[in-house]
């Protein structure tokens, strides 16, 4: 039987388009005795017209937040966009030269600034007309150096991408790394997401499950109630007899010990 005690995928108010803050979020964790709650918010330019460090400082002060909060680990992380066939994470080639009051500071990019501070990154695509003239080469190429990424840990949604790639290189470069693979339960819970995308997250699992790569976990919830909700990705993994063991969300001790 299928365990998940850990949420690693999930948006408060930071993201504009979620509507829970990081407390009702951590409470809705605790009701549902989850072990691990990982706050993702959004690190993108659908976020601001400006992007610059003053928008996303919300990811500088994550050194404010308790460890545990009510009996939930808690860990600080984001979902970066990638934004070129390169597998280039958002930020990369915004030059930051100054901290938030404006003071000189050396020279750094605002995707290093803002996931020095974060445990772990989940690295998804949210618009992919940067692959409109890219081969499926390109782009399995595409996720494999993404996953390269140093604070990269997991590779978000990918049933529901969009984009055209060879699924296999994908995972096993994922397992080579150490790195994680999601299955999203929004992208099989929600009807409008799942008439999409269901089947090809049904291959995404049975292929991590005969290559041996781990998963997590992520509801990719926007709003509190949706915290630690799991039904779909349950039935979908039980349904593949994936094997409990590249479950990386069964336990905290376990996701901990997966960082980067």
């Amino acid at each position: 039987m299928i365990r998940i005690a850990c949420d690693v995928h999930t948006h408060t108010l930071f993201s504009r388009h979620a509507y829970s803050t990081l407390e009702e979020n951590v409470r809705a964790a605790s009701a549902k005795n989850l072990e691990l709650l990982g706050v993702t918010d959004h690190f993108s330019c659908m976020l601001f017209d400006q992007q610059t460090l003053k928008n996303f400082q919300y990811f500088i002060n994550m050194s404010a937040w308790p460890k545990e909060w009510r009996d939930i680990r808690l860990l600080h992380g984001c979902e970066a966009d990638i934004v070129d066939v390169e597998g280039h994470l958002f930020g990369w080639d915004i030059p930051v030269m100054a901290n938030i009051t404006e003071e000189s500071r050396p020279e750094t990019t605002l995707k290093e600034k803002c996931l020095s501070a974060c445990d772990y990154a989940i690295a998804s695509i949210h618009r992919d007309d940067f692959c409109d003239d890219a081969t499926r080469v390109q782009n399995t190429q595409m996720y494999i150096n993404a996953l390269q990424d140093p604070k990269v840990l997991i590779l978000g949604h990918v049933g529901r991408s969009g984009v055209d790639f060879e699924l296999d290189p994908v995972l096993e470069a994922a397992r080579d790394l150490g790195k994680l693979i999601e299955i999203n339960e929004s992208s099989i819970a929600e009807p409008a997401k799942a008439k999409k995308s269901l089947r090809r997250c049904e291959d995404v699992a049975q292929r991590c499950a005969e290559l041996g790569c781990m998963v997590s976990f992520g509801s990719d919830a926007h709003i509190s109630p949706k915290v630690g909700g799991y039904a779909k990705t349950k039935e979908l993994l039980e349904s593949v007899d994936f094997p409990e063991e590249l479950v990386a969300c069964s336990s905290a001790e376990r996701f901990l010990s997966l960082l980067p």
